[in-house]
């Protein structure tokens, strides 16, 4: 079978399609021929070095297929069958520690991420524990349900478990463009939020409200945290959506009103930032950590998109041999959503 992976970190020519064996499967597993995987700025960053990261590497992290072979266990506990279309949860943890029998599998000590510490799914065929592989929606195309898994739960978790997004409260999300601020402008309003977003022109604020935001800034000629302000009268927004770091700190803060929660997830702009402590208890504020998500997430946005209330915004679809350009096109900041390989 043929594999996209890297063998040296650096631009996307480090890029290669290797020949690997067929993965031989564990009883608890499924063997999944892919037909569809998407693209997360996370391949981005793997690529350029990460630490920790064991070379070499199949990349990605979302995938959705044809299940070709089911191990006994797979078979028996789950009811996973030879045919099934299903997509998998990009990650993986222990299921035995008392994190993970309370649900809480992003929380355990052994969590990984698919394409980042451990193997990838970007690739003709893998083999993924059962556990954590689910039906197809049958409202979403194969790019669709692979362009949905990672960016949905990592939102989803962010504004469901974290900070409890209520019916009513203001929230300001950045990137709508990007495939987490997309998906997260969705969930918002299924939540029943007003959704402020931002974006850098005037196609990508348009398609913003296509999506549901009820306010559009363009960053680029607008000062956020001023005219977020204007559009609350002055109140600033109950939740601050952060995936983007050290450039938008400063109007995050702005933003957040009293007893406001700021939810972060990246630092796409760089991890180093500043905070005046006075303003954080004065005003009764929250800074809030997040990464990825659970599989009960998973199943939650699954209710979602049956109900028509979550779509994965996919912006072009590339041939899995054509991942240098894929890989060139998101990194230069043109796409709407995802970007996803065809294999």
């Amino acid at each position: 079978m043929q594999a996209i992976r890297i063998h040296e970190h650096g631009s996307y020519e480090t890029l290669v399609i290797d020949s690997l064996p067929v993965p031989e499967i564990q009883p608890d597993e499924v063997l999944i021929k892919v037909k569809t995987a998407a693209l997360n700025h996370l391949d981005i960053w793997v690529r350029k070095g990460i630490p920790g990261v064991s070379l070499p590497l199949t990349m990605g992290s979302d995938a959705a297929g044809v299940i070709e072979k089911t191990g006994a266990v797979a078979a028996q506990e789950f009811a996973f069958k030879k045919g099934d279309e299903v997509f998998g949860i990009p990650i993986r943890s222990c299921g035995h520690c008392e994190l993970c029998l309370q649900g809480k599998d992003n929380l355990c000590r052994d969590f990984h991420i698919p394409g980042e510490s451990i193997q990838g799914v970007q690739a003709e065929y893998i083999a993924v524990p059962a556990k954590y592989v689910l039906l197809k929606p049958n409202r979403l195309s194969w790019p669709e349900t692979a362009a949905l898994p990672l960016a949905a739960m990592t939102a989803y978790h962010m504004l469901a478990p974290k900070v409890q997004l209520k019916s009513g409260e203001w929230i300001l999300i950045y990137g709508a463009s990007s495939g987490i601020g997309s998906m997260a402008i969705q969930i918002a309003k299924a939540l029943g939020a007003r959704v402020i977003t931002t974006a850098g022109s005037a196609e990508k604020l348009q398609a913003a409200k296509q999506l549901g935001a009820d306010y559009v800034i363009n960053y680029k000629t607008q000062p956020v945290g001023k005219t977020v302000r204007e559009i609350t009268s002055g109140s600033g927004v109950d939740v601050v959506f952060e995936h983007t770091g050290a450039l938008t700190w400063n109007d995050s803060l702005r933003a957040l009103g009293k007893g406001g929660r700021l939810v972060t997830c990246g630092a796409t702009t760089g991890p180093q930032v500043k905070i005046d402590l006075r303003a954080l208890f004065i005003k009764h504020q929250q800074i809030i950590g997040s990464t990825m998500g659970t599989r009960q997430d998973m199943v939650d946005i699954l209710d979602l998109v049956e109900t028509g209330k979550l779509k994965p915004a996919v912006d072009k679809v590339f041939s899995f041999k054509e991942i240098k350009n894929a890989h060139q096109y998101l990194e230069d900041g043109r796409p709407f959503g995802k970007i996803v390989l065809d294999f």
